[in-house]
């Protein structure tokens, strides 16, 4: 297993602890739940990572088999999963903006929009990657953009 599944859990869990902390404190939390949809898609896309990971490092034949035939049945949803979610944030975004205004002071707000424009390049380059050029330099920069994307999410969470 890759240190990946640890971090990805980890970070589901204190996100779904900020939201239950968030939905508490919140009299309207609709920007909340939002947020955390989107960031369900973006986790579920990110532990794709973990799962190429676990492909690389394992020695048991069997298991590179298994989860090289769970990876590629995602695959053909993938795209549309960061779609969704980029769709999703922008509208907690948006409803985040309505709220509360904006103020690149608060580094909430802040780390959100840095976030938020990494995760518009993110899938940006995973539909380039599809539509127009596929080569390892294209995927590096994804690969790379989505580790940005989740240390920019533990920022956000973290203030």
């Amino acid at each position: 297993m890759s240190i990946w599944f640890l971090l990805n859990g980890a970070l589901l869990i204190w996100a779904l602890w900020n939201t239950a902390e968030s939905l508490a404190v919140h009299t309207t939390y609709y920007h909340v739940l939002l947020g955390f949809s989107g960031f369900l898609f973006f986790i579920f896309n990110w532990t794709r990572n973990a799962v190429f990971a676990t492909i690389r490092n394992t020695t048991d034949r069997q298991k590179k088999i298994r989860l090289a035939k769970f990876s590629k049945k995602i695959m053909p949803y993938h795209r549309w999963i960061g779609t969704l979610s980029i769709i999703l944030i922008f509208t907690h975004g948006a409803a985040v903006l309505y709220l509360y205004n904006f103020d690149l002071t608060n580094m909430k707000i802040l780390t959100g929009l840095l976030a938020a424009l990494t995760m518009l390049s993110l899938v940006l380059s995973g539909w380039y990657s599809l539509l127009i050029r596929h080569d390892l330099m294209t995927r590096n920069l994804h690969r790379r953009l989505g580790l940005s994307l989740f240390i920019l999410v533990v920022l956000h969470l973290a203030f």
